[in-house]
């Protein structure tokens, strides 16, 4: 430091006629090249010597070079302001400034070591699985406690920025307090804000949905797709998206189908003659769902569950592994089903029976039309 003090003095004899300020601005100048310099260098000395061997350590650099990049600045910066020829109200003013980007540089490390820590946790879970609730689960918590921090971050590194002008500290210590009528202010302007945050925490901690989930929502089937600070995205089966806010999931019933895990139970019902057969029916099933590359080997079940004014309703129950192949499966089976009786057994489909009175005769030659008969007896067919 002695040394770089002589040869700043030696630098400022050799630019003596220049005006101070320019001097001053020479200096912050090369100061802030020089810490982007050692920047750059450590940067390509870090990846020539680390980042080939792994994937991890490129993608470590890359996220932390922006953070490297103002803090050697920053630091080239300060250094300057202290060697330049500055009067008190402009090295004031400097040094101000660089505590404002120290504090966005501590709140900018914060966001990417929890980025970091985020991605180092998660790659300990494959999500690639087809029964994935282990690599749901853990995704969800993660992403929602991320966001639910970086908002937290955010918040408080704008409030330590504020609170260092004297201006607007006021603002400063209210975002930060809520304290005031500038807090309550802040207070109700961020209230939906603030609830979907809280809901975010709440729904990271009790898992009533994680992303991949397939639920039932304003009577729409569908999957979440992302789940954000403040609302959530269900990719609905014809591909659109409904956006809910995240405090639905928190007030509102909803259908998860994939709670606990991936696995369904899907239905489908026959409405037949009280002449099909079943015993034969359940049999159909069975060989059907055995030969279908969707059915997950844990459920077949075929039943009479009701039985209608003309026809009684058969249920068939079958499962697979998730809720898309649940769906197919079910779709397989009525229609593999109904060929079956169509083809194999057809008086057990659905009948429209007429029970013709007493002693009458069906006309065929001209379609069954009534014919009168004796004076006081009833229309009669021939």
């Amino acid at each position: 430091m002695t040394d770089l003090r002589l040869y700043m003095q030696w630098l400022e004899l050799q630019l003596d006629w220049l005006p101070a300020w320019l001097t001053s601005l020479i200096v912050l100048a090369g100061g802030g090249a020089a810490g982007l310099a050692v920047c750059e260098a450590g940067s390509r000395l870090i990846t020539h010597a680390l980042a080939r061997r792994d994937e991890f350590w490129r993608s470590l650099i890359a996220r932390t070079k922006g953070p490297a990049r103002l803090a050697l600045l920053v630091i080239g910066l300060s250094i300057g302001a202290s060697l330049a020829p500055l009067d008190p109200g402009q090295a004031a003013l400097i040094q101000h400034a660089l505590l404002i980007c120290f504090i966005l540089l501590v709140g900018w490390i914060g966001l990417v070591a929890m980025n970091i820590a985020s991605a180092i946790y998660l790659r300990r879970f494959a999500n690639s699985a087809s029964d994935n609730f282990l690599a749901r689960k853990h995704v969800t918590q993660v992403r929602l406690l991320q966001r639910a921090c970086a908002t937290l971050i955010v918040l408080l590194t704008a409030s330590l920025a504020l609170m260092t002008i004297p201006g607007v500290r006021q603002y400063g210590v209210s975002l930060l307090a809520s304290a005031g009528a500038a807090g309550v202010i802040f207070g109700l302007a961020l209230q939906p804000v603030l609830g979907n945050l809280i809901a975010g925490v709440q729904i990271a901690m009790t898992q009533p949905i994680r992303i991949g989930d397939a639920v039932i929502v304003e009577n729409e089937w569908g999957e979440i797709e992302e789940i954000t600070s403040t609302y959530v995205v269900v990719r609905v089966w014809d591909w659109r998206r409904m956006v809910l806010p995240l405090s639905y999931f928190i007030q509102k019933p909803f259908q998860n189908w994939t709670r606990e895990s991936a696995s369904l139970i899907g239905t489908s019902m026959l409405y037949l003659d009280y002449s099909a057969p079943v015993e034969i029916m359940r049999r159909k099933l069975e060989e059907i769902v055995a030969g279908s590359r969707l059915w997950d080997k844990q459920v077949v079940n075929l039943a009479v569950t009701d039985l209608k004014e003309r026809t009684m309703e058969v249920r068939c129950l079958v499962s697979a592994k998730n809720a898309g192949e649940t769906f197919d499966l079910r779709c397989e089976v009525r229609e593999k089903m109904i060929a079956f009786l169509q083809a194999e057994h057809p008086y057990a489909l659905p009948r429209q029976r007429l029970d013709l009175p007493e002693g009458a005769a069906v006309r065929i030659a001209d379609g069954g039309a009534p014919r009168p008969q004796n004076a006081g007896e009833p229309a009669r067919y021939s």
